[in-house]
């Protein structure tokens, strides 16, 4: 995964970075943790124990708590589906057919293969589909052979994206935020962490 440089940032962001919402068991340790498994997920426990100065079994442990707390929920290869010929993505607005179990159509549209996630929203519409296809040609197929016929679909828009950019890596650059946020709290906020960094 690429690393970011710069962290987010939005009109409300000050000088001073800030822990409104960070869990109470989430200390700058585990975040750092999840800094270097987002950097890079197949980076070994003996690196990760250099980088936040802690023993591999203590990180090993660690890790295994963000695993079962759900914070870790799996790691992934990211692929560039152009090179394997799904070079063309479009966004399908849908508005569904009214008194229609919602659930139903979510779950046949994201049963579809060339479907990359579905999401309810406000508005307009109520579903906004992401698909990912060969050409205009199999996007039509799609549409024609697929989209239009799951039960619930009333009417789409669909939108074309123009270009391919790779994602950004937003999960390393939020981790790194809210590393430089946990860091940043006064000493007296950060005794607990502390205390289980010696502790491992």
């Amino acid at each position: 995964m690429a690393a970011a440089d710069n962290h987010l940032t939005n009109g409300n962001w000050g000088g001073e970075p800030s822990v409104p919402n960070l869990p109470a068991n989430a200390d700058a340790v585990d975040l750092a943790i999840l800094v270097n498994l987002l950097t890079d997920a197949r980076v070994s426990v003996r690196q990760i124990a250099k980088q936040v100065g802690m023993s591999a079994p203590a990180v090993a442990e660690r890790i295994a708590r963000l695993e079962r707390s759900g914070v870790i929920q799996g790691y992934r290869a990211i692929v560039d589906w152009a090179r394997l010929g799904f070079g063309v993505t479009a966004f399908v607005a849908v508005t569904g057919v009214q008194g229609w179990e919602q659930r139903e159509t979510v779950a046949a549209l994201n049963a579809l293969p060339e479907v990359e996630r579905v999401e309810i929203v406000t508005g307009a519409s109520d579903l906004l589909v992401r698909l990912r296809v060969r050409d205009q040609q199999h996007l039509r197929d799609c549409l024609f052979d697929r989209v239009w016929k799951v039960p619930g679909v009333h009417r789409t828009e669909t939108l074309l994206s123009l270009t391919d950019h790779p994602p950004k890596a937003f999960d390393l650059e939020l981790a790194r935020q809210l590393l430089a946020a946990r860091e940043a709290q006064p000493p007296s906020g950060r005794a607990g962490a502390a205390g289980r960094r010696r502790g491992g």
